[in-house]
């Protein structure tokens, strides 16, 4: 049996503690004292539940898990397990990491779901705090392995599962890590170099923030009550997407990274066989089941996609002096809508604490 300690209970933490403890881990789930309703609901009964069923759609894995330890104690979280997995929000990341600062070790590996670049961030933050020789290990995830929500404190849905986990290890890919990955994964893993190819490689780039900026009149004046895959995509706006996607391509060759596709990532995570993104996204057995969408602006596609997987990008680019004209006029929109600078705000490379000419230090 495995320890593990989640940090955060949204959807992708309370569901990651779910399969987890599921598969037979044992589990602590801890949130933020301000956000505690998923971990008093899993305190009061001491389990998650998943459902079978939902909207007359049959969900995957239901039942009833056992949790360990659920707390809004981040000493008590930490000391459970040196394997962490936070799934948050990756404006969260930051504050979360800084609580966890005093009491993190060198045994400590912090995986997080998804990464967006997290791990170059959070260690630029560890060595400026003053704890330099602090020697913990980062894994960037590109994505959850779920798609999943919550539906009532404590109870969650998964709709779908991807077949495999691209992830990067940083500073240093050791087989024991490996190991530990390997094992405590629901689902299969592939190892990718560094942190900037798992940033690169989140499949959300093109299918959330852009999607969301071209319909965001629909999705405010309906609220969201439809399905955002399907309605959300139509030929044109996914030939603006692949053109989206070709930018992000050039990036990753740029800084010598030969980066999938959209459409082959999604394949290959679904194992499906699709000929185009737009098909997928209308056809996607998984994705047809979500049958909601962002109701504004300030959806986590637009406050988290737009300053955490677009910014980057922009600012790879900016760096190798490579024009990325959608990509920037995304971010342009996305600024006007929330009345924010995401160019200042999100995460450039000189907050993930490298250079084009060393990229990684």
């Amino acid at each position: 049996m495995t320890t593990v300690s989640i940090i955060g209970a949204g959807n992708g933490g309370v569901t990651a503690a779910y399969h987890l403890a599921k598969n037979g881990h044992s589990v602590c789930i801890y949130d933020d004292p301000a956000f505690a309703t998923q971990i008093e609901a899993i305190q009061e009964t001491g389990h998650i539940t998943a459902l079978d069923e939902y909207h007359e759609s049959k969900m995957l894995f239901g039942g009833r898990a056992k949790i360990a330890l659920a707390t809004t104690n981040i000493e008590q979280a930490l000391s459970f397990s040196d394997n962490i997995m936070m799934i948050c929000p990756s404006f969260a990341q930051e504050i979360l990491f800084k609580a966890m600062l005093p009491y993190l070790t060198n045994s400590h590996k912090l995986i997080i779901m998804p990464g967006n670049y997290g791990g170059l961030a959070l260690n630029r933050m560890k060595n400026e705090s003053g704890k330099a020789d602090l020697d913990i290990t980062f894994i960037d995830a590109i994505s959850i392995p779920w798609a999943c929500r919550l539906v009532d404190p404590g109870v969650i849905t998964i709709m779908g599962i991807k077949a495999m986990l691209p992830l990067s290890i940083f500073p240093k890919a050791t087989d024991q890590v490996k190991d530990i990955l390997s094992s405590l994964m629901p689902i299969p893993v592939e190892f990718l170099r560094d942190p900037l190819e798992a940033g690169l490689e989140n499949i959300n780039f093109g299918g959330h923030p852009l999607l969301t900026t071209l319909n965001m009149g629909i999705l405010e004046n309906f609220e969201g009550n439809f399905n955002y895959y399907r309605d959300a995509c139509s030929p044109a706006t996914a030939r603006a997407a692949a053109k989206m996607d070709e930018e992000r391509l050039r990036v990753g060759k740029a800084w010598g990274y030969d980066l999938r596709t959209e459409l082959d990532a999604m394949n290959t995570l679904y194992e499906s066989d699709y000929a185009s993104v737009y098909e997928f996204n209308r056809a996607s057995t998984t994705h047809v089941k979500i049958d909601s969408a962002p109701a504004s602006s300030k959806a986590r596609y637009i406050t988290e996609d737009v300053p955490y997987l677009l910014v980057p990008c922009y600012s790879l680019a900016t760096a190798k002096g490579i024009k990325v004209p959608i990509v920037e006029s995304c971010i342009h929109i996305a600024s006007a809508y929330n009345d924010e600078n995401y160019f200042e705000t999100g995460r450039t490379i000189e907050k993930m604490g490298i250079s084009p000419d060393s990229p990684l230090t």
